[in-house]
C-alpha cells in the first residue's frame, strides 16, 4: 500500500518528540547519558501514550553508534536498520498471540547468544499481562539475571494482571494519559507540514474525543481528512468522532435552566435522529455540567476543563446557575447513566432524565420556606411525640414502626444491615422460617401474576435464611440484584403485602448477599460463643447450642462434647 496511516508516519523518532511523558523521557536520557541502563523495564499506560515507541526509540539510544547519547541519531547503519527492521537483534514480539511457555522458552534458548549486529539485544514485548502464568514463571530467572547483552522492555496497559515477582525485576515507568492541549498541538503541527486546512476548534473537538490517546487522535484527524472536500470543519470533526457539538450542548441546558421541556425534548430528538448514542452523549453532558462546576470554582483553570471551550453562551449560562442546581443536575444525570447500562432502552432513561432536570423545584426546602411556617411544623411534631410518649409508646418504637429504617447504601457497592440482620438472628426460629419457605413459591407466582416478572426475577436465586415474627432475612446470590431489590419501595412493600397474605404475618424483608450473609452469620456465632464463656452463664445451656436448636429444631440437633 502506497498511503500510510498518520500515527505511523509521524511516529515519534526521538524522545523529544514523545508528547506529554516528559516524566518517561528525561529519566531514560539521563540514564543514557550515565550509561546506568538497565537490564529489564516495564512501560505501562493507557493505549495509544507512547509505551510501544519509547521502547523502540531506547533500543536505537542504546545501540546507537555515537552512544552514549541522550537521543538516537537516526543516521547511522544501527538506528536506520532498527527503524526500518531490518536488524534481527532489535525483536518486538505480541504477547497476545505467543503466549504460551514453549515461545518463551525459545527466548530464553536464544538470550545467550550475542547480537549479531548491533552492541544490543532488545526484546520488545507488546501487552505482555497477556501471557500465561507457565509463560511467566518461565521468564522469571531470564528476566532477572539475563546476559550483559539484552535488555529487555515490557509493555502493557493493565499492570494490575502482571505479577509481583516480575514487576520486581523490572524498572517500572507509567505513562500517563495525554492532555488535550498537548494533543492539539501535535496534530496542528502534523497538518500545517502535511499542508491541511482545519478549523481550530476541529482540532479541539478531536483531542477531546481521543480520551488522552495520541494514537487516537491522529487516527481520527486522518478520518476527518477523509471525510472532508477541503478544510476539517467542526462538523467534520463532530461526524466522525460521534461527539455533540458544544452549541448543542448550550443550548440543551438553557432549555433545562428555563424549564422548558419541549424544546430539550425536541432538541434531543433531533440529535438522537442524527444517529448519536444516548450513551455517548449523555456523558458529554455530565462532562459539561462538570467543566461548568470547575469554571465557576476556578475560572483560572481552564487547562483542566475537559468538554468544554470557554464562550460567551457558556458563560452567560454558568454566570446564571448556582453551585447547588449543578450539583443536583449532575446526580440525576449520573443516575439516569448508571441506569441506562442495565437497559435495551436506554433513549427512554435519558428523555425521563431530561424531562425530571426540566421540572421546577417543587416541596418546601428550607432555603425557600417561610421561617416561622418551618417552626410551626416542628412544634406540631413535637407535641405529637409527646403525646405518643405519655401513652407508653416511646418515640423511637413508634418511628420505626411507622417507617422502617432504610438500608444504607454507598457508592462502592451494597451494605446489608447487620445490626438488624443480627438482631432477626436472636429472634429467629425454625417454624417461623420453615412457614416462609413453604410458601416461598407461590410469593414467586404471585409477584408474575401481578405483572412484577423483573421483580420475581430477582428471587430466582434469592431464598430466606432467617425469619423471626417480624422479620425475613433474603440472601441473594448476587449483590447487585440485592441492591436492585432493597432499593426499590414498592417492591419491598408488595413483597410484605404478599407475605402477609401468604403467613399471617406482616414480615419486614432484609436482604443481604451471600458473601456478606456468611460473613455476619459467623460474627453472630462468634458473639454468642463470646458472651457464653463469661462466667456469667454457668450451668445454662450454652447459646449457641440453644441458638442451634432455635434454627434446625431439637431433633436434628445433636450435641457432642
Amino acid at each position: 500500500m502506497a498511503y500510510q496511516a498518520l500515527y505511523r508516519v509521524w511516529r515519534p523518532q526521538r524522545f523529544f518528540d514523545v508528547v506529554g511523558q516528559e516524566h518517561v523521557t528525561t529519566t531514560l536520557q539521563n540514564a543514557l547519558l550515565q550509561q546506568k541502563i538497565s537490564h529489564a523495564y516495564l512501560f505501562s499506560g493507557p493505549r495509544g501514550t507512547g509505551k510501544t515507541t519509547a521502547a523502540k526509540i531506547l533500543s536505537k539510544a542504546v545501540n546507537c553508534e555515537k552512544a552514549p547519547v541522550s537521543e538516537p541519531c537516526n543516521e547511522c547503519a544501527a538506528c536506520r536498520g532498527i527503524t526500518d527492521g531490518s536488524i534481527s537483534d532489535v525483536i518486538e514480539i505480541d504477547a497476545a498471540s505467543n503466549n504460551g511457555v514453549e515461545e518463551i522458552r525459545d527466548i530464553r534458548d536464544k538470550v545467550k547468544y550475542a547480537p549479531n549486529s548491533v552492541k544490543y539485544k532488545v526484546y520488545i514485548v507488546d501487552e505482555v499481562h497477556m501471557l500465561s502464568i507457565g509463560a511467566f514463571n518461565a521468564l522469571l530467572k531470564t528476566l532477572e539475571e539475563p546476559p550483559k547483552h539484552v535488555i529487555f522492555i515490557l509493555a502493557t496497559t493493565e499492570p494490575h494482571k502482571i505479577p509481583l515477582t516480575i514487576i520486581s525485576r523490572t524498572q517500572r515507568f507509567d505513562f500517563k494519559r495525554i492532555t488535550p492541549q498537548a494533543i492539539v498541538g501535535r496534530m496542528k503541527l502534523i497538518a500545517d507540514e502535511t499542508e491541511v486546512q482545519y478549523e481550530d476548534n476541529a482540532m479541539h473537538v478531536i483531542a477531546r474525543a481521543a480520551d488522552g490517546g495520541m494514537r487516537d487522535a491522529l487516527s481520527l484527524l486522518d478520518q476527518a481528512i477523509s471525510f472532508s472536500q477541503e478544510r476539517v470543519t467542526v462538523d467534520d470533526a463532530l461526524t466522525v468522532t460521534g461527539a455533540v457539538s458544544q452549541e448543542f450542548l448550550t443550548r440543551l441546558a438553557t432549555a433545562v435552566h428555563g424549564n422548558n421541556a419541549a424544546t430539550a425534548l425536541d432538541a434531543l430528538e433531533n440529535l438522537l435522529m442524527q444517529g448519536k448514542e444516548p450513551a455517548r452523549f449523555i456523558e458529554d453532558f455530565i462532562y459539561y455540567y462538570r467543566d461548568m462546576l470547575l469554571h465557576k470554582a476556578a475560572p483560572e483553570m481552564e487547562d483542566s476543563l475537559e468538554r468544554v471551550l470557554i464562550d460567551e453562551g457558556f458563560k452567560k449560562l454558568a454566570n446564571e446557575m448556582d453551585h447547588g442546581r449543578i450539583y443536583e443536575i449532575i446526580d440525576i444525570l449520573n443516575k439516569a447513566q448508571q441506569d441506562m447500562r442495565w437497559t435495551n432502552h436506554p433513549r427512554i432513561f435519558l428523555e425521563v432524565a431530561i424531562v425530571k432536570l426540566c421540572q421546577p423545584e417543587t416541596g418546601p426546602t428550607i432555603g425557600r420556606e417561610d421561617n416561622s411556617a418551618l417552626l410551626q411544623r416542628i412544634t406540631d411534631l413535637e407535641d405529637k411525640l409527646s403525646k405518643l410518649a405519655s401513652n407508653g409508646i416511646p418515640a423511637q418504637e413508634s418511628q420505626a414502626a411507622a417507617q422502617p429504617k432504610p438500608q444504607r447504601v454507598n457508592r462502592k457497592g451494597f451494605q446489608a444491615p447487620a445490626g438488624q440482620i443480627k438482631e432477626v438472628l436472636k429472634h429467629a426460629t425454625k417454624p417461623d422460617l420453615q412457614a416462609v419457605k413453604s410458601k416461598w413459591g407461590d410469593l414467586l407466582n404471585m409477584l408474575v401474576g401481578r405483572q412484577m416478572r423483573s421483580q420475581a426475577a430477582l428471587l430466582n436465586e434469592a431464598e430466606p435464611v432467617a425469619s423471626s415474627s417480624e422479620s425475613v432475612v433474603v440472601k441473594f446470590k448476587y449483590e447487585i440484584h440485592c441492591q436492585m431489590a432493597m432499593e426499590n419501595a414498592k417492591f419491598i412493600e408488595v413483597t410484605g403485602d404478599l407475605l402477609r397474605e401468604l403467613t399471617g404475618k406482616r414480615l419486614q424483608v432484609i436482604g443481604v448477599p451471600e458473601d456478606q450473609w456468611h460473613s455476619i452469620r459467623e460474627s453472630f456465632l462468634s458473639s454468642q460463643r463470646n458472651g457464653a464463656s463469661g462466667g456469667e452463664g454457668a450451668g445454662k445451656e450454652d447459646p449457641l447450642v440453644a441458638e442451634a436448636k432455635k434454627l434446625f429444631g431439637d431433633e436434628l440437633v445433636e450435641i457432642n462434647d
